[in-house]
């Protein structure tokens, strides 16, 4: 099904450029990129792609100031400055960055190393640890845009082929599998459970019985289960314990204006090992925005971007995490895959609509009653939604698989042991639990620990390159995206084999895509 699209919307942007016919449109687009659905409609779309990445971005925030001990009275106005800067990310990005219609907001991938920072500056002292963490996020944040702007990323498309784009991709959706919200001991199964069965019987089932399912199957089972527990705590039937309980006196303590403001918690200060192990989390985060927009512009019905459009992205990225810096989130700013399962699963593609769902983020930063409000969500909800979105991800990942020799044992071989080893390493890391304890094992390594220690890096240094490796070494997508670039680089295959000529076949020319200055001087 398609969409029609607004006849006084120009075809501008992917769609509509030249030299950007997309060659694999789907028929499951019910919104292209250039489309602009009723303005109510766009409401609701955008209401629900950003729904589907609340987890994260309120998640993120919990963990920094449980970790920091900020007091409580500070936290909605916390939380509602990531909405805040959520919105200012996303509309940046598909205004003047990339164009994809692909939600920016707070990344699990800073937040190992933001730890690490509270955990040297120690808990409860949470206004220095804020403003220590700005300082990190935003110099992380300027080498960002130099890596975008100065064409460092776009630089290494010509080496990625599908065999390390379909496994970087895969991992980013089967990164979720062993969260807390879908694996944890004391999990609502019933409610996560309702949550995907009323997720999928949308939109896989029913979507044809009426459009309201085809559009909104995510933002109905939210709301169905979110209701049915929030009725049965009311009730009591579900008692507080219980992660399905739905607790509204939040909602009732809560003020409701709140007014996130620049440098709000003071100036930040500035630390060269902090920032170091920060770039961990921003390289790793830069590699999950590469597969990022190659998996939405492929849900999207688009030619694969561009070296050009790759770089804007990533640019606009770190102007964005900038931004986070100043505002005081102690976070980044990157692409949300969870949006982009939700393109997936609804077929809404629109730009405008994830533009319209950022103004609403932007609005409810300021109403302390909406951020009090989403923070009721249960976590078996949110990781009823996991399920249902990543592993639409980990199945678009995999289909770039279609354009590579699967016959060669070397392709194989290599998507094999990335996939492998983009699972095995981040729960390693998980068991050696901070980057402290990975630093005093590489210390106690026989050999090479003593070698380190006495004669090669001091102190102060492996523990910065500790820190690096145990943050990429986290990040299942940036462990899986490098071992299969390496191998793929240096094991011999034909450029057939490996799939680059189809994949140049594939992807948008680099004039389709015009920058944002290029579009004011027109």
């Amino acid at each position: 099904m398609t969409g029609a699209s607004n006849p006084e919307t120009p075809p501008e942007g992917l769609a509509g450029e030249p030299g950007t016919e997309s060659v694999e449109q789907s028929s499951d687009v019910e919104y292209g990129v250039d489309e602009r659905p009723p303005m109510v409609e766009s409401a609701l779309l955008g209401l629900q792609h950003y729904l589907t990445m609340v987890g994260a971005n309120i998640a993120v925030p919990l963990a920094l100031a449980t970790a920091m001990g900020m007091p409580a009275e500070y936290q909605p106005l916390y939380i509602g400055t990531f909405f805040v800067v959520s919105g200012v990310g996303t509309l940046l990005q598909t205004v003047v960055g990339n164009r994809y219609p692909i939600v920016q907001g707070a990344t699990f991938s800073m937040l190992a190393p933001a730890l690490a920072i509270i955990g040297f500056v120690g808990t409860g002292n949470w206004e220095q640890a804020i403003l220590a963490l700005q300082g990190a996020i935003i110099v992380g944040g300027l080498v960002e845009i130099v890596f975008g702007y100065l064409g460092v990323m776009g630089w290494l498309k010509r080496y990625l082929s599908p065999v390390v784009i379909a496994p970087t991709i895969a991992l980013i959706g089967l990164s979720l599998f062993s969260a807390p919200q879908v694996a944890a001991a004391q999990q609502a199964w019933w409610l996560l459970g309702l949550t995907v069965l009323l997720i999928v019987g949308f939109s896989q089932y029913v979507d044809d019985a009426h459009r309201v399912f085809r559009l909104y199957p995510v933002l109905l089972g939210i709301a169905v289960a979110w209701v049915l527990a929030t009725g049965l705590s009311v009730v009591g039937v579900i008692p507080a314990s219980s992660p399905a309980f739905v607790d509204l006196s939040v909602v009732a303590n809560a003020s409701l204006i709140q007014v996130p403001a620049p440098l709000q918690w003071g100036m930040p200060t500035f630390r060269t090992s902090f920032v170091i192990g920060m770039f961990a989390g921003v390289v790793a985060s830069m590699i999950e925005s590469f597969g990022d927009y190659h998996a939405v512009a492929r849900l999207a019905g688009e030619r694969a971007p561009s070296a050009r459009r790759i770089n804007h992205g990533i640019g606009t990225e770190g102007v964005a995490t900038v931004f986070a810096g100043i505002m005081g989130t102690g976070n980044g700013s990157t692409s949300y895959s969870e949006n982009i399962g939700a393109i997936g699963l609804t077929g809404v593609a629109s730009r405008f609509v994830i533009q319209v769902g950022a103004v609403l983020m932007l609005i409810a930063g300021f109403v302390g009653y909406f951020g009090a409000l989403i923070t009721t969500i249960p976590d078996p909800i949110v990781g009823g939604l996991y399920v249902a979105m990543f592993g639409q991800i980990a199945a678009v990942g995999l289909s770039n698989l279609k354009h590579v020799d699967l016959d060669s044992s070397r392709n194989a071989f290599i998507v094999g042991i990335s996939l492998f080893l983009g699972l095995a390493m981040p729960a390693y890391m998980g068991n050696v639990g901070s980057a402290a304890a990975f630093a005093e094992g590489v210390a106690a390594t026989p050999v090479v620990g003593p070698t380190l220690t006495a004669s090669v890096l001091p102190d102060a240094t492996l523990q910065i390159v500790a820190d690096t490796v145990y943050v990429v070494g986290g990040t299942g997508m940036a462990v899986g995206g490098i071992v299969a670039f390496v191998l793929d680089n240096t094991i011999e295959g034909t450029r057939a084999e490996r799939g680059l000529d189809e994949w140049d076949e594939l992807t948008e020319e680099s004039g389709a895509f015009t920058s944002a200055y290029e579009r004011f001087l027109k």
